[in-house]
């Protein structure tokens, strides 16, 4: 089997896995008060581990996520989809890198519980993550500073789905169909999620107060109770279901090159240049 299909191989499966992810989250917060539970990521996995042979799918969703930093870490560290190395291109990069820390945490949650029974608590590492920066020299201003980041991340991928820049990289015949409106929808949903996240964290940071910081579940109750919340909550609450059909269209169409040494070479930046 050749090296680069094992890698998109590995790449896919990362797709896969978050993609039910997500749309475990969505089915939690459409369904909160049937099935219980808080819509964000451990909750969802939580959910999961209650189901027959629930160990065993949690377990090989925390392998898929692993696939999915490996290639994370591909596109950050070895440029894999070419961006550059530019300004613009390394805050795009140390985007996909951060992204591929979140998800080795999670991959890591995901892997205890499925091979030990208990492992850590069930609720968001936000305010713990706060808690920490803010224990920092100037940990205030790095926490705004996050929530900043967090708000941008939010408005380029809601952008990325307004713009259709996703479709650069999946090899799709119709670009005008229902699949492309799903992905879209899906990516302007966690887009809005991840900038009330940011909103969040940066409040927390301004009052010196990591409680104040919030999950996606704290996103989506704040979306409840803005006017007409009810109706925005289940718009976006199936947007993040969208997310999730997006990640699983990436899985089946989206492009991977497999990094090689020359990418490396390419991706790091040099004296003078």
């Amino acid at each position: 089997m050749p090296k680069g299909f094992r890698f998109e191989l590995l790449a896919k499966s990362g797709y896969v896995a978050r993609g039910v992810v997500f749309l475990l989250i969505a089915g939690l917060a459409l369904f909160s008060g049937i099935a219980g539970g808080r819509p964000e990521t451990k909750s969802a996995l939580s959910t999961l581990l209650g189901q027959p042979f629930g160990r065993a799918w949690v377990g090989l969703i925390g392998l898929g996520l692993l696939g999915f930093v490996a290639w994370r870490l591909a596109q950050s560290l070895a440029d894999s989809d070419g961006h550059g190395s530019d300004a613009k291109a390394i805050a795009i990069r140390t985007v996909l890198f951060s992204s591929a820390v979140t998800y080795l945490g999670l991959a890591g949650y995901a892997l205890g519980h499925a091979l030990f029974s208990g492992g850590g608590g069930e609720g968001s590492g936000e305010k713990g993550l706060a808690e920490w920066i803010m224990s920092q020299p100037f940990g205030a201003y790095l926490a705004i500073a996050v929530g900043l980041g967090f708000i941008i991340g939010g408005v380029v991928t809601a952008a990325k789905g307004l713009t259709k820049k996703f479709e650069r990289y999946l090899k799709l015949s119709d670009r005008s169909g229902v699949v492309t409106l799903i992905c879209i929808y899906g990516l302007v949903a966690r887009g809005v999620v991840f900038a009330i996240m940011g909103i969040f964290f940066a409040y927390a940071g301004f009052r010196v107060d990591p409680q104040q910081a919030g999950s996606m579940a704290d996103a989506l109750d704040w979306v409840r109770r803005l006017p007409f919340g009810s109706i925005l909550y289940i718009a976006v609450a199936a947007g993040l279901a969208a997310f999730g059909i997006y990640n699983l269209v990436e899985a089946r169409y989206r492009i991977v090159r497999g990094p090689s040494l020359d990418d490396v070479k390419q991706s790091i930046p040099r004296p003078g240049h």
